[in-house]
């Protein structure tokens, strides 16, 4: 074969080769890597949480390192809302006897009862390669520890209602909030050419909460001090992988 057959074959084949080298690291052996992730998941209640609210949503944002060693370290907060206030009685000294909320200018007000609150969690997991297209992906534990706050938003839409106003609303609000745990079991998948990052699993938090409001207007009565509030949910969420590209120039 002459030389400059054998030269322009080579010249050929060498993008091939270049494909080949850059997606060796990722698709045949463990990197490290940092990823943001955004999710959602929907939570049912449990503990003394659910006496007061029923299933809600929860949109999340983190972010974590990937060690070359598959373990892992991050953060995540989450938003959680919901329009289902299950606790009974909660605007009883607000209704009128015909069963309305009137507002400051004797019109019937429209009042709407939501849950809101957040979630911030500091945590370390462990991701185990038993199934997905590399030994990036697959089954991902996770434990962490942090922050949960909830409490019942008291909507008064576009009416003034003097009673459910300024201070008047902490005594009907619940806001509670205190340290709280976290426990995850899903599969994480990374693409072979970053394309493709979803994630999925199974969520437990608990908040070792307590009421930031001393009294409750509508039981009169104090609040009790300590709580175990549980959130369980199905977490689904896609990520974005930032990890160093192998060097695939070629030097003469």
């Amino acid at each position: 074969m002459r030389r400059s057959t054998l030269i322009a074959l080579l010249i050929a084949l060498l993008p091939g080769f270049a494909e080949a080298q850059r997606s060796t690291s990722i698709r045949d052996t463990t990197i490290a890597l940092v990823a943001v992730q955004a999710s959602y998941a929907h939570q049912w209640p449990g503990g003394d949480l659910a006496t007061r609210f029923g299933a809600n949503s929860n949109i999340g944002l983190g972010a974590y390192r990937k060690f070359r060693s598959n373990w892992l370290i991050g953060a995540e907060g989450s938003f959680l809302f919901g329009n289902k206030v299950v606790e009974p009685g909660i605007l009883r000294n607000v209704i009128n006897s015909a069963g309305q909320i009137i507002d400051q200018d004797g019109v019937m007000a429209d009042v709407f009862l939501f849950e809101r609150g957040w979630t911030a969690f500091g945590f370390v997991g462990k991701l185990l390669p038993v199934v997905g297209p590399n030994p990036n992906s697959g089954i991902v534990l996770k434990l962490g520890g942090g922050f949960m706050r909830h409490k019942v938003r008291v909507q008064t839409q576009q009416n003034v209602v003097p009673q459910l106003e300024d201070e008047y609303l902490e005594g009907y609000d619940r806001l509670c909030a205190g340290p709280a745990a976290l426990g995850y079991i899903g599969y994480h998948h990374l693409g072979n050419r970053r394309l493709v990052n979803f994630h999925f699993g199974l969520e437990v938090m608990m908040g070792f909460t307590e009421s930031l409001r001393a009294y409750n207007f509508d039981t009169e009565q104090y609040n009790t001090p300590k709580r175990t509030d549980v959130l369980t949910g199905i977490r689904v969420g896609w990520s974005l992988p930032i990890y160093r590209r192998d060097d695939d120039r070629f030097h003469y």
